[in-house]
Parts: structure tokens; sequence; C-alpha cells
């Protein structure tokens, strides 16, 4: 997992894919964290993907970093806990606290479960990491 987080932090941004019915969205996230060794994004209670991910948890995650690029599949899971929240933005206050509290009723974390990570290079066999 740590491995992923880091890729993912070294890409500055990456893009979330959920399903809406029968029709994929992709948007751009950047705030990861760790938290009790597992992997959590952040987004807004009022905005679609949370409600896409609520609905149907299965997402995927791309993103590129020199010459690398790593494809996640995963099942987004809700935490309602204080604590995830508060880990999330220790971890990115730089770019959450404009957005942000902990106790806003806005913030929501999810962690990523049955996750499998896959980094791509066109120089070397694919790296195969579940979590």
């Amino acid at each position: 997992m740590n491995e992923v987080l880091n890729y993912l932090k070294s890409c500055g941004t990456f893009y979330l894919a959920t399903a809406e019915g029968d029709q994929p969205h992709v948007r751009p996230f950047g705030a990861v964290c760790g938290f009790e060794g597992k992997l959590y994004l952040v987004t807004n209670n009022q905005k679609k993907v949370y409600a896409q991910m609520d609905n149907i948890p299965k997402i995927e995650i791309c993103g590129m970093h020199k010459g690398t690029w790593i494809r996640v599949q995963a099942e987004a899971v809700h935490d309602s806990r204080r604590e995830a929240r508060i880990a999330m933005m220790e971890d990115n206050k730089a770019s959450l606290s404009s957005m942000y509290t902990v106790d806003d009723n806005l913030m929501e974390v999810l962690y990523l479960k049955n996750a499998t990570a896959t980094i791509y290079s066109f120089t070397s066999e694919p790296k195969v990491i579940t979590f």
C-alpha cells in the first residue's frame, strides 16, 4: 500500500473514474493519505463523485510519473470516523485547508478495499501490487 501511496503522491494529480449507469466519469484528484494501513481518498459529500462511489463503489485510478503510469482498481469504502478525516487533513493541509475542515459536514474520506495496483512502463514488465 505504501508504494502505491507514494506513487500517487508523486503524480501530484491523478484521475479517478467512477460509473453512473452505463456512463463512466473521470475527474482529477490530488489528495491521498495512509491511515491504519489503508489508502484513503477525500471528497465533498455534495459532489456527484461521492454519490457515484456510494452507489457503485468500484473505482479506478490512473496517474503518471516519470515515464511510468499506475492503474488502481478498488472498491471505495466510506469511513465516517473523525480520526480518518484528521489523518487526511494533517497529511494534505496545503491542498485541503482552503476547502475543508474536519467537522464541516462536507469532507468525506473513503479507503480502498480489494485493491490491485499495476505500475506500467514502456521498458519493463508491469508490477502488480495488491492491498
